[in-house]
């Protein structure tokens, strides 16, 4: 049997067995954009350093940046909740 058709049948299990069903990004397509004006000596380097489970330090940079948005955008949504609380309880007790 040759090396394409063992492929394609290991394949053909995975999908029986639904190893592709919740894959991120699902049904969207890929955009390839980026990775084809990535110059191939650097998509090599990237591909070598992402199968030894190393990230380059700028994807870990970007993943912290990422995670330092997330809780400012919760520490700020919580700090105008407070004052809109704030502000509607002053305005019950000057009402009443």
């Amino acid at each position: 049997m040759s090396f394409d058709r063992i492929v394609e049948a290991l394949i053909k299990e995975a999908m029986a067995r639904g190893e592709f069903d919740n894959l991120p990004g699902k049904g969207k397509p890929i955009d390839l954009i980026e990775y084809f004006e990535t110059p191939e000596e650097v998509r090599l380097a990237n591909s070598v350093l992402k199968n030894a489970s190393m990230t380059s330090r700028e994807a870990e940079l970007l993943k912290e940046i990422a995670e330092l948005k997330r809780v400012l955008k919760a520490v700020l949504d919580e700090k105008k909740n407070r004052k809109l609380s704030s502000k509607s309880s002053k305005s019950r007790w000057n009402s009443a």
